[in-house]
């Protein structure tokens, strides 16, 4: 066998080097239901519907250089730590400790459970004391300001923070934050100290909104304040998405649609939905359904927390009806929780668009509809938002985005979408 050069290897694994520090490396996914029994389908929709309520009125109460490329596994939790978000490995601390949380595009600050946490409920939690790179944030630290309604404990600063159902109370700190090849020391997140309720990712949350604690603003000399992720379905069982984070490796062939920015509601993604198609045939659906209004927070926003579509009453129910009227008229409507159009035989099912200014986007069934493990129940995987004084807002929720390359340019004010499939 003939000997390498050692200076060829030499040039071979600073090549190597150059090539990753160019284009980075990539995280995996995975989704929020994962596969389901036919016994528990059931179960498991209204179970995971019930939660989208608590995160959907949260989210309608809420209080008015060229980048490297880190490409992160995303996974479904459902499978992995039975909780309902999509999911990404993150070292914290040094040495590092290794945590499964949660990215939410409506969330800025990161958050842990810590050590000796009250009413934690993940066995696995990070542990301040084993880390050489923790530090409290006090008081008097600017960062302490950027969280809601901060207080002092002693010299630290603490905050709470609802979610969803839940609630915390956590110190603010910093550490050194790992995501695949990349390490960004003095990350600022919370340290949960005591927790309420049952809705909380167990092992803590990636913030990706657009607020100044958020892992956009923290990591904007690296990352460009750009990202992207590729969620897989529920059938998938192993990390097979990906959050790709940076403009680097970014899809050249995508259709993109303005984001729009709410000062009142800096953390989320606004885009102008102008209308919906089923079938061939654009819904009679008000224009005021859709307008953005900064002032009451109404319009359209992508979330990656939310598993189902939640439409303005108006909208949905024409969207409903002409739904119903193309599957069949005749044929019997029956309920599934807050699914109010579902089939217990075979249909024809009609395409469904969503109609964004500048980009159209044609669904896959799959990514509409729900159907039961023995195919005798088919129901349409949308809802109206709640029926209250702040049922504004329009969610497109990550069911409907799965298998999809949706990207966030937040320099550029665009959000991107093309097809991929992200399911092994």
């Amino acid at each position: 066998m003939t000997k390498i050069p050692s200076i060829l290897i030499l040039i071979l694994t600073i090549t190597l080097f150059l090539f990753q520090l160019a284009h980075g490396s990539t995280l995996q996914v995975f989704h929020t239901l994962g596969p389901q029994k036919a016994v528990s389908w059931e179960r498991t929709v209204l179970d995971q519907q019930a939660k989208d309520q608590a995160r959907v009125a949260l989210l309608l109460s809420s209080s008015l250089a060229v980048g490297r490329k880190s490409v992160v596994p995303i996974a479904s939790g459902r499978q992995i730590i039975q909780s309902p978000t999509y999911i990404v490995r993150a070292n914290l601390g040094s040495p590092p400790q290794t945590l499964l949380v949660a990215v939410d595009t409506s969330n800025d600050a990161a958050w842990v459970p810590c050590a000796g946490c009250v009413g934690c409920s993940s066995s696995t939690i990070f542990d301040p004391s084993k880390s050489s790179s923790f530090n409290n944030i006090t008081c008097a630290d600017p960062m302490c300001k950027q969280v809601p309604n901060p207080t002092c404990d002693g010299s630290a600063c603490t905050f709470n923070l609802t979610y969803g159902g839940s609630s915390f109370a956590s110190n603010l700190v910093q550490d050194t934050l790992a995501l695949a090849t990349d390490s960004v020391p003095g990350y600022t997140l919370g340290c949960i100290q005591k927790a309420t309720g049952s809705s909380l990712p167990p092992q803590g949350l990636l913030g990706l909104g657009r607020g100044p604690l958020s892992l956009l603003s923290q990591t904007q000399s690296l990352y460009q304040s750009t990202f992207s992720y590729c969620l897989p379905s529920f059938k998938s069982l192993n990390f097979s998405g990906s959050l790709r984070l940076g403009p680097a490796g970014q899809p050249v062939r995508i259709k993109y649609t303005p984001l729009l920015k709410n000062p009142r509601r800096p953390s989320l993604y606004y885009v102008n939905l102008v209308g919906i198609k089923v079938g061939r045939r654009v819904v009679d659906i008000p224009p005021t359904a859709f307008t953005f209004n900064a002032t009451t927070g109404a319009g359209t926003i992508f979330d990656s927390g939310t598993v189902f579509t939640r439409l303005v009453e108006p909208a949905y129910i024409a969207l409903r009806d002409e739904f119903r009227r193309r599957v069949g008229p005749n044929l019997t409507v029956t309920s599934l929780g807050g699914f109010d159009t579902c089939y217990t035989v075979p249909i024809v099912v009609p395409t469904l668009t969503f109609m964004f200014s500048g980009m159209n986007v044609t669904l896959p069934q799959d990514n509409f509809l729900i159907r039961s493990s023995a195919g005798s129940t088919t129901c349409l995987a949308m809802a109206a938002t709640p029926n209250n004084v702040n049922s504004v807002l329009n969610v497109i929720a990550n069911l409907q985005q799965q298998n999809h390359r949706v990207l966030y340019d937040v320099p550029n004010s665009r959000l991107g979408i093309s097809r991929e499939l992200c399911t092994k």
